[in-house]
């Protein structure tokens, strides 16, 4: 009697687990959540979210919203002229620190000035009035407290390479000065143009290595270029390829150098190194190799002055024109055949200008931790070298060199700048005529040393352990620049550039994905040696958005990777596959070839007896597959919201006995 009723109670516990288990089977089929399809946007709706995507991402009109018409006003100006924003709260104490950093980049960019001003193959003072003018135009638009503005090396160099190219800088002088101010008038409409229509990204497709590789082998070029002037060579080359440079060098062993400005050139730059090891080693010291250069300009001119080197064969500056800068409005080329020319070289030149500049504003910035808006930056640079080109400027951008010094002597806003054009209107005034003697040895010294700080090793090592492709660029670039010329370096730097894009896009990663143990979640199976895959079962994750440039390899891949699984399954006596489920959370969108393409491998599968399931397509992709009609296709029941769901939806009974 008692064992008939313990099994009667053992008979109904066994019915209530297999009801309860059946009912949390019923339960999660019945809680299966469908993929949403957002609501349908009409056309102008959405036209307007993606042109405000794409152009007003940072949304620059929230400021504006809800004020009054005064109140937009002087939002307005204070957009277009930030120091009206911050010059309110402008006290004695920030002065102080602009004052001494100002005073600090001012006794760097002088002699750096008139030696990039060479770079360029223009006169000295060409140099001092790109540091006088466009820095008092930055500081009333930019929106970087750190960015430090005037002639940099690297644009120096390709204006100068471009132009030279085009003009003859010693026979053609006035005609080939022109063209400079024409170049420099259309870099600054480019990069104004840029940043009012916000078009900002597109010098992002210049990568990261591209930029550092063409850094560098610009770097190497200008040293070598200033051998020149380093071993007072007269008759030297004016290829820029480090081949003919060492031939022109070597060729003139005997005859060409001269011992006396070799002394001068190898002391001073030994002691500019030093100066910046002593910085480089101890922060506080920071001054030490900002103030060195002019050390090195006034020590180097008083020798030569009192031992009149120049009639031992010491090349000098000679002669700087005294005063500010002189109107040029009527030297820019508006009609006949440099226009185009200008245009050419402004465009390339601007591009490569703005690229430094975003790159030093976003760096110190981050220190810092303030926001700096790339368009507006843009905007301001464009129109410091409009008014520039009018006031007999050339190309100015942002300096590292000068804005990490500017940066190390405390500068708290863009008043710095105004103080460093200060000094060097001060200089054009009244000290032009004291560099007279100075030597072209210690300006090559200035600018080699200057330039050595832009080869980072440390840069393209920690590149080439992250990516391989990336150190192919930066090779790329570099070599292109050292071994041909500035120009095809930075052509290379392009084509790697999109070559990596194309890349990219054409050919997608795909992986296979398999089970956690103990979990629901499912992932790349060469990442997670552990994922088991499902009896039966493939699963695929595509790691990218499907355009007609990649659908065709999408679908070859999908039915390559399931060629390989059957062979597998085939060789190891398992389960044929019958479903194959897509992973899409990573597909952001597809177009009507990404579709076709689908049809065709649904098609495919139909004549394996295969069936096509996918997961997790999101609100763009699956609002396209209802409208095409493939979701229909297919069948929504085909549709999922995660693998999981997918996979208890294709094997129930491994489910219900996990649960």
């Amino acid at each position: 009697m008692s064992h008939s009723k313990n099994e009667e109670v053992e008979t109904k516990e066994m019915d209530f687990k297999s009801m309860s288990s059946s009912r949390r089977y019923v339960h999660s089929a019945r809680y299966l959540h469908k993929v949403g399809v957002p609501p349908k946007q009409n056309l102008f709706q959405e036209f307007k979210a993606t042109v405000r995507e794409t152009f007003l991402a940072d949304d620059p009109l929230r400021p504006f919203k809800d004020q009054p018409r005064s109140r937009k006003f002087v939002l307005a100006t204070q957009a277009i002229f930030p120091i009206l924003e911050w010059g309110r709260s402008y006290s004695w104490g920030k002065f102080r620190g602009d004052l001494i950093a100002g005073l600090t980049i001012a006794s760097l960019c002088i002699p750096q000035d008139i030696g990039y001003a060479k770079l360029a193959y223009l006169d000295p003072q060409y140099g001092l009035y790109s540091s006088f003018v466009p820095p008092l135009i930055y500081a009333f638009m930019g929106s970087s407290r750190d960015i430090a503005i005037g002639p940099v090396a690297v644009v120096s160099l390709l204006l100068g390479t471009m132009l030279s190219d085009e003009l003859d800088p010693v026979q053609n002088k006035p005609e080939y000065l022109r063209l400079a101010f024409t170049a420099t008038f259309f870099a600054g409409v480019t990069q104004a143009t840029l940043g009012f229509l916000r078009l900002g990204f597109l010098i992002e497709f210049l990568s990261h290595a591209a930029i550092v590789g063409f850094m560098g082998g610009a770097a190497v070029t200008i040293a070598l270029q200033q051998l020149k002037g380093l071993l007072g060579i007269k008759n030297f080359t004016k290829d820029t390829d480090i081949i003919s440079v060492m031939k022109s060098v070597w060729s003139n062993v005997e005859h060409g150098w001269n011992w006396q400005t070799i002394v001068i050139g190898v002391s001073f730059l030994s002691f500019l190194l030093f100066a910046k090891y002593i910085g480089k080693r101890n922060k506080k010291f920071f001054w030490v190799p900002a103030i060195a250069p002019l050390i090195s300009v006034v020590l180097s001119t008083f020798f030569v002055f009192i031992t009149h080197a120049e009639k031992q064969g010491v090349v000098i500056v000679k002669h700087i024109e005294k005063g500010i800068n002189p109107s040029s409005v009527n030297q820019i080329y508006f009609t006949g055949e440099y226009l185009v020319k200008g245009m050419r070289i402004g465009v390339i030149a601007g591009i490569i200008a703005l690229t430094e500049a975003a790159a030093i504003g976003r760096t110190f910035a981050a220190m810092k931790d303030y926001q700096i808006d790339g368009n507006k930056e843009m905007v301001a640079l464009g129109t410091m070298n409009i008014v520039g080109s009018m006031t007999s400027c050339y190309i100015a951008t942002g300096s590292f060199s000068r804005s990490a010094v500017n940066f190390m002597a405390g500068c708290e806003t863009a008043v710095s700048n105004i103080v460093m054009s200060c000094v060097v209107f001060l200089t054009l005034e009244f000290i032009t005529p004291l560099f007279k003697y100075t030597p072209n040895a210690i300006l090559a010294a200035i600018i080699i040393s200057a330039v050595a700080g832009l080869l980072d090793f440390e840069a393209a090592i920690l590149i080439w352990k992250i990516d391989k492709f990336d150190f192919l660029a930066c090779m790329g670039a570099f070599l292109g620049t050292v071994f041909s010329s500035v120009e095809i370096g930075l052509l290379i730097a392009v084509i790697i550039s999109f070559a990596k894009i194309l890349l990219q896009v054409t050919r997608p990663r795909t992986a296979i994905l398999g089970k956690l143990p103990g979990t629901t979640v499912y992932r790349n199976i060469q990442q997670y040696p552990e994922a088991t895959k499902v009896p039966g079962i493939l699963i695929i994750r595509v790691d990218s958005a499907i355009y007609f440039s990649n659908s065709s390899y999408v679908r070859e891949r999908i039915l390559r990777w399931l060629m390989d699984e059957e062979e597998q399954v085939k060789a190891e006596c398992q389960s044929t596959i019958q479903f194959l489920i897509i992973e899409m959370s990573p597909v952001t969108d597809i177009d009507t070839s990404g579709i076709h393409a689908l049809e065709e491998l649904h098609g495919s599968l139909q004549k394996k007896n295969i069936q096509l399931i996918l997961a997790n397509p999101g609100p763009v992709v699956i609002e396209k597959l209802h409208a095409s009609n493939f979701a229909n296709l297919i069948g929504d029941d085909k549709i999922f919201l995660t693998v999981a769901d997918a996979v208890s939806s294709c094997s129930p009974k491994p489910v219900q006995e996990q649960v």
